[in-house]
């Protein structure tokens, strides 16, 4: 008899009590009404404090729908696969609260429940080693950015021809403010150096990505990055995010932080 249903899995909960589904909530398109799947208990001498219990977060899918074929022939869809991933990304951040929170890749899918217990229990050691690394954490991004149109005034600020004022005088302001974003410029790599090396002071650990591989929308990319701060000491870090982003905009940069989300950054050592 064909398969019509799939398990969709979207992340894996460690708590030390069955995680509530206060609402319904919307899941990845076409999926039914999220269900929690129990695995054991962790074991013996497992990394785990408390010896927490772990669930899966899952929801029925239609085989006709996400079978490998049919997914595979849906990537190119952006549409599609974009209000999937932000369902997806809904779904597990609703479960942020428990102790630790495993989120899933997208189109993480099992022909059975059964499936999905038997390959989350065949990776045990792997799970419980990054369940130690983010029990009671949560993860903060921050990203640096050279704005050359928004420095402040004085600085690197844009540069207008005021009444009276000679072109010599307007070609020399223009001059300096081209030199100023030079000068910022030449000196980002130890200015985020600095950044990075005091949040991840603050932080457990701490990764950066190439500023390359995200647009900065309207200003030059200088540092992108995640911590992973331990929730006691999340006011901690913001406050120091919030010196470290007063110090810089005095210099013509920009910080911005956001969090605190699932530790997506940090699944994989």
């Amino acid at each position: 008899m064909p398969i019509t249903r799939a398990t969709y899995v979207y992340c894996l909960v460690a708590a030390g009590r069955r995680p509530v589904i206060r609402r319904p909530r919307t899941g990845v398109p076409g999926a039914g009404a999220l269900r929690l799947l129990a695995l054991d208990a962790a074991p013996p001498g497992a990394a785990v404090p408390g010896r927490l219990k772990r669930w899966l977060v899952v929801a029925d899918v239609p085989m006709p729908q996400y079978g490998e074929a049919a997914v595979n022939a849906r990537l190119n869809d952006l549409d599609w696969v974009s209000r999937a991933a932000v369902a997806h990304e809904h779904v597990v951040e609703s479960f942020r609260a428990g102790d630790a929170l495993l989120p899933m890749k997208l189109f993480t899918i099992f022909a059975s429940d059964e499936r999905a217990v038997s390959d989350l229990r065949g990776r045990r050691r792997q799970i419980e080693r990054v369940l130690r690394r983010v029990m009671h954490h949560d993860e903060w991004g921050v990203r640096v950015v050279l704005n050359r149109d928004g420095a402040p005034a004085g600085k690197a600020g844009s540069v207008s021809r005021r009444a009276g004022a000679s072109g010599t005088d307007y070609l020399a302001r223009k001059k300096a403010a081209r030199d100023r974003v030079a000068e910022l410029a030449a000196r980002s790599r130890e200015v985020t150096a600095e950044v990075f090396d005091a949040l991840a002071a603050r932080s457990t650990d701490a990764r950066r990505r190439s500023a390359a591989d995200l647009p900065a929308g309207g200003g030059t990319l200088l540092l992108d990055s995640a911590f992973l701060v331990p929730r006691a000491g999340a006011a901690r870090f913001r406050a120091a995010a919030g010196r470290e982003a007063r110090a810089l905009a005095r210099d013509g940069y920009q910080l911005t932080l956001t969090g605190p989300w699932p530790a997506y950054s940090f699944m994989q050592d």
